[in-house]
């Protein structure tokens, strides 16, 4: 005899609830596995180099080609798995589609075949970096990405998934940022320890994305619960789509969201080094740094669902904004300060932990304005786009780091900053994160859609409704 699944009501703003607690440990799985996925890439331009020995222009180049690849990959691929029958799970189908090929690129990612020169490598280098993002990764992250719009109109859910994924996202970087070096280091060093390495990421990322996929075919789904399955949404094309979504200005402010913050992101994932060696003259102390960061993020991850659930998303959002641009501020007034940097450091970690998580929420609202404005809800085409928005927002970030460190004439064999190359990093550190949230904090006034959502869904069940009791006529 089988259990009768509990009923989880509904939320403060009378929205039905239908995610239970393995639901969001499967969904932060899934995020866990494309964090690792990620963050492996990150590490790859260190292993090209160092353990296979190839050329380091040659290198940049062909990641460049497969940046490029990636980033045009993903509305094309969002309106392929729009366009796709199959339902609101027609999600999780794709993701299982691609996780053993994505495996298995993972793996081929790290067997170089640098005996049969430099160009063959290089040029294996650039085909197996375009099929592990471009295609598999792209694949699989953007339905993943999409499935938050669909899972459930409960915004309080959204928020909570929200919190789970960037637990994820976070605990897989540190991961791979803490354990690649020293693992492979004791597995030999090599290109054959750096394979095996790769061997045990393939098999956890496969079985963190069948736990998910089994998980969502499974799940129930706020359009379940109402027995009111939705009929294919009619194919758009993708020109179309893509002028709808530019039509709906919180799908492009959301847009901008992404690029300005990848951005700030970007640069200050790589700033500390810069400034700790060049500014206080030890790069060590970006270990330590961590360390302390470390317990200022995992504070901002406990506090994030109280802080969301008692402001809100846009004060939420518009607190780590104005948080991140006052520590900012702090830094150029006190540009040398250890202490200072230090702490004000750890202040804007914490404050922009609770914005982290509410990315996919953001993007789930503005899907849920398309379905309102145009009855298209558009979701994998809204998802791919906003991943190109990332990969621009990541390519603006090399672009301006570069061009401040050619300004202020950065040499890299001194043992003491010239006071142009102190400028220019203070310029990306400092004073480059300062404008860049006062900017989005100004943009971001404009979405509005937070205190309309409750009329837009309710109105949105009732079209629903009527769609089903026509079909049933």
């Amino acid at each position: 005899m089988s259990r009768t699944k509990k009923d989880l009501g509904f939320d403060k703003a009378g929205v039905k609830r239908v995610m239970r607690k393995r639901d969001y440990m499967a969904d932060m799985g899934g995020q866990f596995a494309l964090g690792l996925m990620g963050n492996l890439v990150g590490q790859l331009t260190y292993f090209y180099t160092d353990k296979v020995g190839l050329a380091v222009g040659g290198v940049g180049l062909m990641m460049l080609i497969s940046k490029v690849v990636d980033a045009l990959t993903d509305i094309w691929v969002g309106n392929i798995i729009d366009h796709s029958k199959g339902g609101n799970r027609k999600y999780y189908k794709w993701m299982i589609r691609m996780a053993v090929p994505l495996s298995i690129v993972i793996i081929l990612m790290f067997t170089v075949p640098i005996q049969a020169g430099q160009i063959p490598a290089l040029i294996y280098v650039m085909i197996t970096n375009i099929l592990l993002t471009a295609v598999c990764g792209t694949l699989i992250s953007t339905p993943f990405s999409a499935v938050m719009a669909v899972r459930t109109n409960s915004q309080s859910e959204r928020e909570n998934m929200g919190v789970f994924r960037a637990v994820g996202s976070y605990g897989a970087g540190m991961m791979i940022a803490i354990a690649t070096i020293p693992v492979t280091n004791i597995l030999g060093g090599t290109q054959n320890a750096w394979i095996k390495y790769g061997v045990v990421i393939a098999l956890l990322v496969l079985l963190l994305l069948l736990i998910c996929y089994n998980n969502g075919r499974k799940a129930e789904f706020v359009e379940d619960s109402a027995k009111a399955a939705q009929e294919e949404e009619e194919a758009v094309p993708l020109k179309e789509a893509v002028r709808f979504l530019f039509k709906n200005k919180y799908w492009v402010i959301v847009l901008c969201f992404n690029i300005i913050t990848q951005i700030t992101n970007t640069i200050s994932g790589t700033s500390g080094a810069y400034y700790c060696k060049w500014i206080f003259g030890n790069d060590n102390l970006v270990a330590l740094m961590g360390a302390f960061g470390m317990l200022a993020t995992v504070a901002g991850f406990l506090l994030s669902k109280p802080i969301i659930s008692k402001m809100g998303v846009k004060k939420t959002v518009n607190i780590g904004l104005l948080g991140a641009a006052f520590t900012a501020a702090i830094r150029c007034a006190v540009p040398a300060n250890l202490g200072v940097y230090f702490i004000v450091g750890l202040i804007g970690s914490f404050v922009q932990i609770p914005l982290m998580c509410l990315y996919g929420v953001l993007l789930a609202m503005a899907v849920d304005y398309n379905e309102y404005k145009y009855d298209k809800k558009l979701v994998a085409v809204s998802s791919g786009a906003i991943g190109i928005g990332n990969k621009i927002g990541g390519g603006i970030a090399s672009v301006i780091l570069s061009a401040f460190l050619a300004i202020g004439a950065y040499d890299a064999t001194l043992q003491v900053a010239t006071t142009s190359m102190r400028y220019a990093i203070y310029g990306f550190s400092n004073y480059l994160p300062l404008v860049t949230n006062l900017l989005m904090y100004f943009v971001f006034r404009g979405f509005d859609l937070e205190k309309k959502l409750p009329q837009i869904q309710a109105e949105l069940a009732e079209r629903r409704a009527k769609k089903a009791d026509g079909k049933e006529m």
